[in-house]
């Protein structure tokens, strides 16, 4: 199947179980065109059609309840129940269970593709010996949470760089103007049971943001309460991209099971409310986005631990962990750089199709 037409078979599918937003999706369209990095994250559906077929082998093996939709700007920083500043995966949108080569295959190319728009500086083998090196130090340990406190001052420092500074956050929001279309009354309930206190008076907001996600609907609650600014956001679930690739009939969402698994400090304020993920957002409480991290930095050390997290989440599934290492054994050196290239010369492919249209 051609890409265009994938994807108009992809948001025919996803209006059956959501609402689209036109104007964002116009907007996503456009950002499709505007390199290939922001391309790719935009576009997890099309992988979910072609992987498997384009990497045989990687598909065979071992199956976990995976992210799906894994790459380098999908890892975030939030405050625990102790308030301690914890790093690991921000999204499970696309969560489903998938061979688990499928978000390694993921996210050593969303190293490829961010370092060929020069948003990395590292090579794919350096990038792909990084991130299997910490996937498999996660497996000898049996997996373990940044919790960026006392101990991965290096990951802290680069996870809370100059452009999450609070007045600037804060600043932002402040510029949105308030929603004038209804609010659906379950996302309304869901903001409202998340905030501090009950009965709190807050404003809502249409939250533009994401690439997979854009086009869905986003509500941002914004309150002052005790002298200072709370924000949170509901944001539409549907079945993982997975199903529309399969021609599955499932519509279960695989958001609240993945974060209750994995090897993970859950983040106090994220929860699936029905049909609606809502979250806090501040400051240190978001996605961390390539460009917000500091210029000097070491991409090794930051792709190994993107590795190890990937395994927290992996060792979540019973028993993964013995199949997966008895796997990961046997596979030739350079598997991953040269699956890499496989997916990498699609993408880049679809990328211009979609360029030329």
């Amino acid at each position: 199947m051609r890409f265009e037409k994938s994807t108009r078979a992809y948001e025919r599918w996803l209006r059956r179980h959501i609402t689209l937003l036109d104007r964002d999706l116009d907007l996503k369209h456009l950002r499709m065109s505007e390199g290939i990095f922001p391309f790719f994250r935009a576009t997890f559906y099309r992988w979910a059609q072609t992987w498997s077929a384009l990497c045989p082998e990687l598909a065979a093996a071992p199956s976990v309840l995976a992210v799906g939709d894994l790459h380098v700007e999908n890892f975030g920083t939030w405050r625990d129940a102790d308030g301690r500043l914890v790093w690991g995966v921000n999204d499970f949108d696309e969560a489903y269970p998938l061979p688990y080569t499928n978000d390694l295959l993921r996210l050593a190319t969303s190293a490829y593709l961010a370092s060929a728009a020069a948003h990395l500086a590292i090579s794919l083998k350096d990038a792909c010996a990084a991130i299997l090196a910490g996937y498999a130090e996660a497996f000898d340990r049996g997996g373990e949470p940044f919790v960026l406190e006392e101990n991965h001052a290096w990951l802290r420092e680069a996870a809370t760089g100059d452009l999450r500074d609070p007045a600037a956050f804060w600043a932002k929001l402040s510029n949105l103007v308030p929603i004038r279309e209804v609010v659906p009354k379950t996302a309304r309930k869901a903001l409202a049971r998340m905030l501090p206190e009950r009965d709190l008076d807050f404003d809502i907001f249409h939250r533009t943001a994401g690439m997979g996600s854009l086009g869905r609907q986003r509500f941002l609650a914004v309150a002052t309460w005790r002298a200072g600014k709370v924000a949170r956001e509901a944001k539409a679930l549907a079945p993982s991209a997975c199903v529309f690739a399969t021609s599955g009939r499932g519509t279960a969402i695989h958001y609240a099971d993945i974060i209750a698994r994995a090897i993970r400090i859950p983040d106090p304020f994220v929860r699936v409310c029905g049909q609606w993920i809502v979250r806090r957002l501040a400051p240190h409480c978001t996605r961390v986005e390539l460009a917000a991290l500091p210029r000097v930095r070491d991409e090794r050390r930051l792709l190994h631990a993107m590795g190890f997290e990937t395994a927290n989440i992996h060792l979540g599934t019973p028993k993964a962990r013995k199949r997966i290492a008895r796997d990961l054994e046997k596979r030739k050196a350079g598997w991953l750089p040269a699956a890499v290239h496989t997916m990498a010369n699609a993408v880049q492919a679809d990328w211009q199709a979609w360029r030329e249209r």
